[in-house]
């Protein structure tokens, strides 16, 4: 088919003048031929622009539009999906994803060089100083590699992650210290969290045995010949020197091959013992004990996610079922969702305390901050709305309805739910301890930390970040804010500077400053004495840190 020079086909062509009239008699008088040109010419211009604007259209029209990529994680703007959890979800928190005007773009902060985000950055993000303090876990000229094992150590480790993490570092010293040889932990597969993860499945096992070869003898498995030999079962007391282990333990090397520690936490005492025992304790925590590589490869994929919405704040919301039923710890809950934590305590063999008066728990400055009243702290240190938050938790009681208040204040509220596809997450799903590791990576990388509660896990991330002089770790005082809290609810307060200059000034100092770890209340004996002492591992300063020289300078050189 050939196009004419007026933009019509010949069959066009055919098709127009068939229809066309029949030409005039002969007697018609015809215009001169030279004056029809301009009117030829004007008719097949307009021909022409017809045509091109009917192809131009029908082209438009039938254009498809491509669908969205595929879920793909190699760009942040595509990591959330435009479609919201229906509402009677009650985990719906959870799962609930970016409003569609935020996925398309992910929060970009201001550049360094704003006058405003550096009197914010001065206020919200900047780390406290380190004051030239650097790690310093290496042993010291006397510290020799180990002495012949007389025995075989098997631990059995109690409690959630955290429990179990600090429990294992305490168990490598007590092995050094009773020259055994440390069979590779057995972790909680029955507390309250029933998870069977085993440890290379949370741990990197080959990198803890080699990182720790010239300081403990470390097996995988007991031997054959000592699998059905009499073992001594015994729980070790809590926060024991050196003295106990190698006196009252290691002399049990007389009559058994193999020990049996029933539990792992708190067996040894924060303070007062060797300092090659203490950066022992550092080296296996800080260094040794690393996630499994897949866990880490996970966490750092939710760390670059919330950095692609600018600095983020870490939550560690301790409002799951089993924290609040230990606890007691009933405010703002309904009638029936206080006693449905009662009967879980009461049915709980292992928890002592029965009967808990809530309002006495709380007033002491003993009970997690709810949702509700963390987003009011957020606000009040100066925390904007657009400010993401990663929330560091299991399951939160009540889902969705404790979280709409803090939801509605800091509407970029994140989890590893929500942040990850489900096939991403599926290998760590139904296992408490491994999800836990990711909270705790990206915790430990966050720019500010923050708890609602000082439990294992508060601890320890707030130590990891004191040992790797990260940002701001922040450690609510609840016993005041209660007070100023029940204030707002009683209308002797409201919301706003006058509230903000108090929570600041309250908390100047509780921003994870490196200052050396606090010994024991005074007047506290037994057992209490040492719960009162500040958690080796929640502050490893002075053991573990060492001040430069020149504090102000780029000195290398450490002072120990």
């Amino acid at each position: 088919m050939c196009y004419c020079s007026d933009g019509r086909s010949d069959e066009h062509r055919k098709a127009t003048n068939s229809a066309q009239p029949p030409p005039p008699p002969a007697a018609v008088i015809q215009l001169p031929r030279r004056k029809a040109v301009p009117f030829v010419i004007l008719r097949r211009l307009l021909i022409a622009t017809v045509s091109s604007l009917a192809v131009t259209i029908l082209l438009f029209v039938h254009v498809q539009v491509p669908p969205p990529p595929s879920f793909s994680h190699s760009h942040h703007h595509n990591y959330f999906s435009d479609k919201f959890p229906a509402f009677h979800d009650p985990q719906s928190w959870k799962t609930e994803q970016v409003p569609l005007h935020l996925s398309k773009a992910p929060f970009s902060a201001p550049k360094l060089n704003d006058s405003g985000w550096n009197s914010d950055y001065e206020k919200l993000w900047k780390p406290p100083p380190n004051h030239g303090f650097l790690p310093c876990t290496k042993p010291t000229p006397n510290y020799t590699t180990y002495s012949e094992s007389r025995g075989y150590l098997l631990v059995h480790t109690n409690g959630g992650l955290n429990q179990m993490r600090t429990g294992i570092c305490d168990m490598i010293a007590i092995a050094r210290m009773i020259n055994a040889t440390l069979v590779i932990p057995e972790l909680d597969k029955k507390s309250f969290w029933q998870d069977n993860s085993t440890f290379s499945d949370i741990f990197d096992e080959e990198w803890f045995i080699n990182s720790l070869a010239n300081d403990v003898k470390i097996i995988k498995k007991l031997p054959k010949k000592l699998v059905h030999a009499t073992k001594m079962v015994i729980q070790f007391k809590s926060w024991s020197g050196m003295n106990y282990y190698e006196n009252e333990i290691a002399s049990k090397w007389d009559f058994y091959k193999v020990i049996r520690a029933s539990k792992s936490d708190s067996r040894l005492a924060n303070n007062k013992l060797p300092s090659d025992i203490q950066k022992l304790r550092c080296r296996t925590c800080f260094e040794a004990l690393r996630f499994s590589p897949r866990i880490e490869q996970m966490g750092k994929i939710l760390v670059e996610r919330m950095r692609s919405f600018g600095p983020y704040i870490a939550l560690h919301l301790r409002y799951e079922k089993d924290m609040l039923a230990f606890s007691g710890c009933t405010h703002d809950l309904s009638t029936s969702e206080a006693e449905e934590l009662r009967i879980i305590r009461e049915g709980t063999v292992y928890w002592k305390r029965k009967y808990i008066d809530p309002i006495e728990e709380r007033s002491k400055g003993l009970c997690p901050l709810t949702p509700k009243e963390v987003g009011i702290f957020l606000t009040a240190l100066g925390y904007p709305s657009n400010t993401p938050v990663y929330i560091a938790a299991g399951e939160i009681y009540g889902g969705e309805s404790h979280m709409a208040e803090l939801r509605s204040r800091y509407p970029l509220l994140m989890s590893k739910e929500n942040l990850a596809s489900i096939e991403e997450l599926e290998p760590f799903s139904n296992h408490a301890s491994q999800m836990a590791a990711l909270d705790y990576v990206v915790s430990v990388e966050s720019d500010v930390f923050v708890h609602s509660y000082p439990g294992n896990m508060a601890r320890a991330v707030e130590g990891h970040r004191r040992f790797l002089r990260r940002g701001r770790s922040i450690s609510p005082d609840r016993k005041s804010l209660v007070r100023l809290f029940d204030k707002l609810a009683n209308g002797k307060m409201t919301e706003g500077i006058n509230l903000s200059n108090k929570i600041i000034d309250l908390h100047k100092k509780r921003q994870g400053l490196l200052t050396k770890r606090k010994g024991p209340i005074s007047g506290t004996k037994g057992l209490d004495r040492f719960r009162s002492e500040e958690a080796f591992y929640s502050n490893p300063l002075p053991d573990c840190l060492c001040q430069t020289q020149t504090p102000n300078a780029n000195a290398t050189h450490v002072v120990r």
